[in-house]
């Protein structure tokens, strides 16, 4: 018998998990079972959810002058330098990844969606190889009039910035060599004019014409017929001024002798 007004401490239990049996198909399982207050049954691993970070965003860097693939992946920190830049943009750039023009877009961080078939007057294009078409005059059996480079107060450049082929009206011209047009229209003082890219990264341009037979977007072959010679714009007489560019815009001239001659092309 206890000692009087003394109650017997119940033995805590060590141990709040017990065991049922269950019975599948004849079978008997061992279920553990929680048992004490405020033990709660352990979370699926799936509830601790794991965030993923996001990848970083792309963003498109524009080719300044001087610049280089190599140049602008170390300064953009391109895993995988200039060749990862070049595979990720090879559609704009085109097959030789030394011949980007200043104002080129490039996609940085991730894979640059494929050209549209056509863009408006101031995008650039990827135009498609030539397929064994060779180089080209723009005009025939014409012979050059102004120089380029030639100096002259009535150039806003101060110069002559492409040739100048003597040619009645209703010439035909033809594009020197294949690409893409990446203009054709009005433009101020060159009057009808036509923009072609080529694969080299290299743009040549035709203007004064009296009519034009492409349009943006489209794609020539070399010798092809793009219109006729005229005197629209700014002009004393009918010719067809013709340059060589670095970009699609005035200002970025090299000379167009020395570059038709450079494809075997003999004036």
């Amino acid at each position: 018998m206890p000692a009087k007004g003394k109650h017997r401490r119940p033995k805590s239990q060590r141990f709040s998990r017990t065991i049922a049996i269950a019975g599948v198909g004849g079978v008997a399982l061992a279920l553990p079972l929680m048992g004490a207050a405020g033990v709660h049954a352990a979370t699926p691993a799936a509830a601790h959810s794991v965030v993923k970070a996001a990848p970083a965003a792309a963003k498109t860097y524009v080719v300044k002058p001087g610049d280089t693939l190599s140049k602008i992946a170390d300064a953009q920190n391109v895993s995988g330098g200039w060749k990862k830049l070049y595979s990720d943009n090879r559609s704009a750039v085109g097959g030789d990844p030394s011949l980007i023009h200043p104002g080129l877009k490039l996609t940085i961080g991730q894979k640059a969606a494929a050209p549209a078939a056509t863009a408006t007057a101031t995008q650039a294009f990827a135009p498609k190889a030539a397929t064994g078409a060779g180089f080209a005059l723009p005009v025939q059996g014409a012979s050059i009039g102004t120089a380029y480079k030639t100096a002259g107060s009535m150039w806003s450049s101060g110069y002559h910035t492409g040739v100048d082929f003597v040619v009645p009206t209703g010439t035909p011209i033809k594009a020197i060599g294949a690409g893409t047009v990446v203009s054709a229209g009005l433009d101020g003082a060159y009057g009808n004019e036509v923009v072609i890219q080529h694969a080299d990264g290299k743009y040549s341009q035709y203007a004064h014409m009296s009519s034009l037979s492409v349009s943006s977007g489209q794609t020539v072959t070399g010798g092809q017929q793009i219109g006729l010679s005229g005197a629209t714009g700014n002009v004393t007489g009918p010719h067809l001024h013709f340059e060589i560019r670095t970009t699609p815009s005035y200002g970025s001239d090299v000379d167009p002798v020395a570059y038709l001659r450079a494809h075997g092309v003999s004036l």
